[in-house]
């Protein structure tokens, strides 16, 4: 027997309940900190293992998830939207916490999801670095479009544009500070450092894009158990091509799903882009499907699937890309 939790985790409270027998039944509310995680277990049924069903959310689960899976517990994080896709299918209408960490243990008893294991901590760290780096990058956008919508303005305190200033300089010297701290990360972990160079040979991967996709890669790996496919990377990323049919009248326009992390599919594109400006097979892959009549902006799409498909290979056998290995009619 198996006792199988829901936890719907707040930024402060944990809301739990079991599902056993064919039945639910809520444990009450929890703080969402280490004295917390004591009081839930008190709350449990003595003698099954413990499987923990809980919704990514923000980062606010991390916590739970890693101190349950060193207490050997099972760790579940499913799709939200696939859960709540199947609670609707269940008749479910009633939207509350504590409806929620029912509906979460049920899934996790009806459905089995896959366990969760963490990110190694050094490609945690750096994915917390780039998201770092990206935040500080947005921000100066912001301030630069405000200097320069402020340029030539009537009516404009003095005070603004030295502001504007102020705020522009400590934000660049903090992405300063995050660059380095990043190239120092590189150098500290060997093996990453590895991944990030091996994965740079493949046509489309530069610099810019080249870390994330490094951390996708390992989030992919982790999740598979290093068994995942090239087809399913890109469903995970979301750049799977989806079709809207149905008899013979309604035809859909293609597209894909985005299901994905938007910012590694936008990175892939525009690698994507500046690689079939080269001499390499990714622009042979891209002449190929242009000169099938398709359009462009599909062919540039396809283009950025064939790059992850690369990227995977080369990361799963710890190899760098070789040009004489794709085949002419890929």
């Amino acid at each position: 027997m198996t006792c199988f939790l829901g936890v719907d985790v707040g930024k402060t409270t944990l809301v739990a309940a079991i599902w056993q027998d064919g039945q639910g039944r809520v444990l009450g509310s929890f703080p969402n900190t280490p004295d917390g995680f004591g009081a839930l277990v008190a709350a449990l049924p003595a003698g099954p293992p413990v499987r923990l069903v809980l919704e990514p959310t923000g980062g606010y689960e991390l916590a739970l998830a890693t101190w349950a899976a060193a207490q050997g517990w099972m760790v579940c994080r499913p799709n939200p939207r696939h859960v709540r896709d199947w609670a609707k299918g269940l008749g479910r209408r009633v939207k509350t916490d504590r409806q929620d960490a029912i509906i979460l243990a049920r899934y996790g008893a009806e459905r089995e999801p896959p366990a969760w294991t963490a990110l190694p901590a050094e490609v945690s760290e750096l994915e917390s670095l780039l998201r770092r780096r990206d935040d500080l990058e947005q921000m100066i956008r912001q301030e630069r479009n405000r200097q320069q919508q402020l340029t030539g303005r009537p009516g404009v305190a003095q005070a603004v544009p030295p502001s504007l200033q102020k705020v522009l300089g400590a934000l660049e010297e903090a992405l300063a500070e995050v660059e380095a701290a990043i190239a120092a990360h590189q150098r500290q972990h060997a093996a990453l450092a590895e991944a990030v160079r091996r994965v740079q040979t493949v046509p489309g991967i530069g610099k810019r894009n080249s870390l994330w996709l490094v951390v996708v890669l390992y989030r992919w790996h982790t999740l598979t158990g290093g068994v995942g496919t090239a087809k399913g990377l890109t469903a995970f990323l979301g750049l799977d091509p989806t079709l809207h049919e149905s008899g013979t009248s309604v035809r859909g326009p293609r597209s894909i799903s985005r299901m994905g992390m938007a910012q590694v599919r936008r990175l892939l594109f525009l690698g994507a882009l500046g690689g079939v400006r080269g001499k390499n097979p990714l622009r042979d892959f891209y002449q190929r499907l242009v000169g099938r009549g398709k359009p462009k902006v599909l062919a540039l799409v396809a283009s950025a699937r064939k790059i992850l498909g690369w990227a995977w290979a080369v990361f799963q056998h710890q190899t760098t890309f070789d040009p004489a290995k794709v085949a002419p009619a890929s």
